[in-house]
């Protein structure tokens, strides 16, 4: 009855929709600002900025995940849970482990080493589950969001003390890489 697929560019118009769902939940629906069309760019464009399942229940759709690769310094290549959502008639199913564990199954076969995400602190049900599957809350961190004006201003030019620019210049990579290869 329940089936975890790949979600494809067909699947846009239905996405969108539970992530408004899934902001109405978060008590947050007038902050979606992505269009369908931003969906389908960004998603299943040339250069996905992200990868995302969808949850089928009796052929209809029940919930999605949506995840992008996340790298940590101190531990390496990992996954970021951006969305996990199931919809409230369907939920206390199983759906949600079920999209959890798919996505640590992505991660295992690409041998990320973590499986990383922020839960809202009242979303009591989300996060017994979460305790439940052995995940640790990183209660000490806080999630910081630099948007909007605040990151325009951030991009104004500042004075510099140094006399070189400080350019990054992606063709060098390959010289890097070469140069720990070896």
């Amino acid at each position: 009855m329940l089936l975890i697929r790949n979600a494809t560019v067909n699947d846009v118009p239905v996405l969108r929709r539970m992530i408004c769902e899934l902001a109405e939940y978060a008590k947050k629906s007038e902050q979606v600002r992505t269009t369908e069309m931003d969906i389908a760019r960004d998603g299943f464009g040339r250069q996905p900025e992200f990868r995302a399942l969808i949850a089928e229940w009796g052929g209809e759709a029940a919930g999605f995940a949506v995840f992008l690769n996340h790298y940590s310094t101190w531990s390496g290549a990992g996954l970021y849970l951006e969305d996990l959502f199931v919809r409230h008639e369907l939920r206390r199913k199983g759906i949600g482990k079920t999209l959890i564990s798919e996505v640590a199954r992505v991660a295992a076969q690409e041998n990320r080493v973590f499986l990383r995400w922020v839960v809202l602190d009242w979303n009591q049900p989300a996060i017994s589950l979460y305790k439940k599957l052995g995940a640790d809350f990183l209660d000490k961190w806080r999630t910081v969001v630099l948007a909007g004006e605040s990151l325009r201003k951030l991009t104004q030019p500042t004075p510099v003390a140094c006399t070189e620019s400080l350019t990054y210049h992606p063709s060098e990579d390959q010289d890097v890489i070469a140069s720990f290869e070896s």
